[in-house]
């Protein structure tokens, strides 16, 4: 969990731009964006708005083709792999909307894999901590077949936050959960951020999952357009009807 005082992530006008020529597509249109510490931040927008591709660049999973990311005190543009390695295993942590779970694993296993893989051992009483949250406990020796999508999901959900990361970054953490599944998980996302400090970036196309963010960052042609503090469903929905008519006219040049 971060300690600093600074935004926990941070993207300085940042562009991505795929192929050449009459090929190229500009994913990024010079991003910028500040995502603060102890915060629960929800990234929307129209398919092919840039929402997948700025949480990737701020993760350290895909390069930026200019501009500047960094994650609490470390500038992630210009890692090495190995730097980039370390960054993901002691400063981020990831949920997917597939739960990539290991089906030979239990479902504490599952939790505990990172830190084993990083050689750590996890703090017992921040463990229990999340153990709790997630309410898991009497499920811990199961594996992922015995469990139901939502646990599944919140198993992942605990891994991502045992190893107490600067931020959680969460891509359609709900995309395959039924409605009450999906709102145990977000429950648990939301009160991570409310009790325990943690910082979450959430990509998702639900207004209802955005609904349990502090703020909502809209994005459309690749640049941030639009946002709302203190959301609530149907505001979520009202902003991305509106979006086609709020994005700036004219075209950049990377």
């Amino acid at each position: 969990m971060t300690t600093a005082t600074g935004p926990a992530a941070r993207a300085t006008d940042v562009w991505k731009v795929y192929g050449t020529g009459e090929a190229q597509v500009i994913a990024l249109h010079g991003v910028s964006i500040d995502l603060e510490a102890g915060h629960f931040t929800a990234i929307m927008g129209p398919s092919g708005s840039g929402k997948s591709t700025l949480m990737h660049c701020l993760a350290g999973l895909d390069s930026v083709t200019r501009g500047t990311i960094t994650i609490g005190d470390t500038t992630v543009t210009g890692l090495n792999d190995n730097g980039l390695t370390r960054l993901r295993r002691d400063k981020v942590g990831f949920i997917f909307q597939q739960f990539n779970l290991l089906p030979t694993l239990t479902a504490q296993e599952n939790i505990l894999l990172p830190l084993a893989i990083a050689g750590r051992k996890p703090d017992p009483a921040w463990y229990d901590t999340v153990i709790d949250t997630v309410g898991l406990r009497d499920r811990l020796h199961h594996r992922p077949t015995q469990l139901s999508g939502g646990q599944q999901q919140r198993v992942a959900c605990a891994r991502a936050l045992v190893a107490r990361p600067d931020v959680v970054f969460a891509d359609e953490p709900t995309g395959n959960l039924d409605s009450r599944a999906g709102a145990d998980v977000l429950g648990f996302l939301r009160n991570s951020v409310r009790d325990h400090g943690q910082t979450i970036v959430m990509v998702t196309h639900d207004p209802v999952a955005a609904s349990y963010a502090d703020r909502v960052v809209f994005l459309a042609d690749g640049r941030i357009v639009s946002e709302l503090t203190a959301p609530t469903a149907d505001a979520v929905l009202d902003r991305l009807k509106n979006l086609d008519v709020t994005v700036p006219a004219g075209q950049e040049h990377v």
